[in-house]
């Protein structure tokens, strides 16, 4: 009897982990710890210890909603899918919706669906508080971009001046003033694309052209208002951009020619529209 006690006592002894890094293995922390600190490199915020503390409370929100699985695994986007729960979810859709009843041309309808939007996202629900908090503010702003045909590569540098850390207290006005941004955003890139349709076949010295007119055109309209760049864009008279690219052209003649992308040219048009968006935080 005591030889089997002491048998047990010693399997016991065995099985226990001899460190706390092997402890940490043994429970699977060390998934969850290299998948928090991976985000946190991913998103480089000013602010580490808030955004971790974030994080986990939202990673056992969605252990507690049975959700474990995608927490840990899968690629990003079923990641930030793990970590809103249905509510929110809704809460995203709906905003997504009332944004989109009128176009931002119409000021008085937009600023008032945009009020809607507001609301509905600074409603409190189970186990949060009520306010627009920096990650459901940025979280929008993606569906916004995405919503209006932009890709992610395009939309990530005006998401990353404009997002706030996920636990800050977003204002009405820094809401309103960010949703107008992206959907004139939006917009542009759509009227980029028609820029360089003008250019087809995609002949480099006469992309640059378009996109120097581009530049000069944003360049005169000496004001922060997002709508005002593209009411610049759309001053590019196709005489205007004649004289341009007959310009580029005879400084080319000559030189072997290069071509451009549209995915080039789209990122480099993009730039210089997010250049002269003002950081947020």
């Amino acid at each position: 009897m005591a030889n089997t006690l002491q048998s047990a006592a010693g399997d016991s002894r065995s099985t226990k982990p001899d460190t706390d890094s092997e402890f940490l293995t043994q429970v699977g922390a060390g998934a969850v710890l290299r998948g928090a600190l991976l985000k946190l490199l991913e998103v480089r915020s000013e602010d580490p210890i808030g955004f971790l503390a974030d994080h986990f409370g939202n990673l056992a929100q969605s252990l507690e909603n049975g959700d474990s699985g995608s927490a840990v695994e899968g690629d990003k986007k079923q990641h930030q899918q793990a970590l809103q729960s249905p509510e929110e979810q809704n809460q995203h859709a709906g905003a997504l919706w009332h944004l989109t009843q009128a176009h931002y041309s119409q000021r008085s309808a937009f600023n008032n669906n945009v009020a809607v939007a507001f609301s509905l996202l600074s409603r409190g629900g189970r186990k949060r508080k009520p306010g627009l908090k920096g990650r459901a503010y940025t979280e929008l702003l993606r569906r916004v971009c995405r919503d209006g045909a932009v890709a992610e590569p395009v939309s990530a540098p005006l998401i990353r001046k404009l997002r706030c850390q996920d636990h800050e207290a977003v204002p009405f006005d820094l809401f309103r003033r960010a949703v107008l941004t992206c959907f004139v955003f939006a917009d542009f890139v759509r009227k980029s694309r028609s820029l360089f349709e003008t250019v087809s076949p995609s002949d480099g010295s006469l992309c640059r052209a378009v996109l120097g007119s581009l530049r000069d055109a944003l360049e005169t309209t000496g004001c922060s208002d997002p709508a005002r760049y593209l009411e610049a864009s759309a001053k590019l008279t196709p005489g205007r951009l004649a004289q341009a690219m007959d310009r580029a052209q005879t400084l080319a003649s000559g030189t072997p020619s290069t071509l451009m992308g549209q995915e080039e040219f789209i990122e480099e048009a993009s730039a210089l529209f997010v250049s002269r968006v003002k950081r947020v935080s």
